[in-house]
């Protein structure tokens, strides 16, 4: 595969459950690196992912893996994945140990390998104490722990992650993602990070793909969507703020409200602070607070779900 490839790509991708299309006309590429595949609960992500390994046939379209066609060479692109998938998938009454073991074994390892992996992989996730307990002892997060050992156990190009953090606490959730960094960063394996939570995707990711109701609403480098088209500030009023709000929109300007009635909006690159009073004293409303703010992943979804 060339450098300048993507580790994974799909083009006009259709798939159906029934009636409903899960994914509809899906085209997107995943570049090397760390990649978000970002959006709500039912967007399509965990079949995005299932496509990708030939773990279901798409209705329409094609996708790639490493240059790899999935529909004619799934075998071959299953053996070059590491897949952590969101659903628990441990064999009761096997320690952790035998059950990655047998994954590596099942990944072609032979049986004495198998097991030296096993342990290696299971000491750099944290499990390496608890790796003689049976699995169905183990708690959510180290349920989670032991789904990525195995997904890394037999040294994949690349990985696939579905919601890695799902259960886990918030001491939990950053262990994960120092792990998930990591091997993104120093062992430089390409992953794709399949997840609803947009703290956890910047926080690891270069890229991502957005998605919501089946389709790609955007896609690219994080900082480089990242990046305003004009003013982004932090504004908290005091009177009706619903006024102030429709005030805003109506001189379509970007608005959404944040926690606790921070306001977050954006002005058109000729636009500035006057044009907020402006708006407030029409909505008979006080500015109590305003101050330049950057935007967030957050601000890019919002923006696309805006535009869908």
């Amino acid at each position: 595969m060339a450098e300048t490839e993507p580790i994974a790509s799909l083009e006009h991708v259709g798939v159906r459950y029934g009636k409903q299309w899960a994914l509809s006309d899906v085209s997107a590429a995943f570049p090397a690196g760390a990649v978000g595949l970002l959006g709500p609960n039912g967007a399509g992500k965990s079949t995005l992912l299932k496509a990708l390994l030939g773990l279901l046939k798409p209705d329409t379209g094609s996708s790639r893996v490493l240059g790899i066609d999935v529909a004619s060479r799934p075998l071959e692109v299953r053996a070059r994945i590491g897949y952590m998938p969101e659903s628990d998938a441990q064999i009761p009454g096997m320690t952790a140990v035998s059950f990655v073991a047998y994954c590596a074994e099942l990944s072609g390892l032979r049986a004495a390998d198998a097991m030296q992996r096993a342990h290696e992989v299971l000491f750099y996730v944290g499990l390496g104490e608890a790796r003689y307990r049976n699995v169905e002892t183990y708690s959510t997060g180290m349920k989670q722990r032991i789904k990525l050992a195995q997904a890394l156990v037999h040294d994949p190009d690349v990985l696939f992650l579905d919601e890695p953090t799902n259960g886990m606490d918030p001491k939990g959730r950053e262990d994960m993602l120092a792990l998930v960094r990591d091997i993104a960063q120093k062992k430089q394996i390409s992953l794709i990070l399949s997840s609803h939570v947009m703290p956890d995707v910047e926080s690891v990711c270069d890229a991502v793909v957005l998605m919501n109701r089946g389709k790609i609403v955007m896609q690219g480098p994080i900082d480089a969507l990242k990046r305003p088209a004009g003013h982004l500030f932090e504004v908290r009023v005091k009177g009706d703020q619903q006024a102030f709000v429709e005030a805003i929109r109506l001189r379509a300007f970007e608005c959404r409200e944040i926690e606790g009635g921070l306001l977050r909006i954006v002005l058109p690159a000729e636009a500035g602070p006057v044009e907020l009073f402006a708006s407030a004293v029409k909505a008979g409303v006080q500015v109590r607070h305003l101050k330049p703010s950057l935007p967030t992943l957050e601000d890019v979804f919002a923006q696309a779900m805006g535009e869908e």
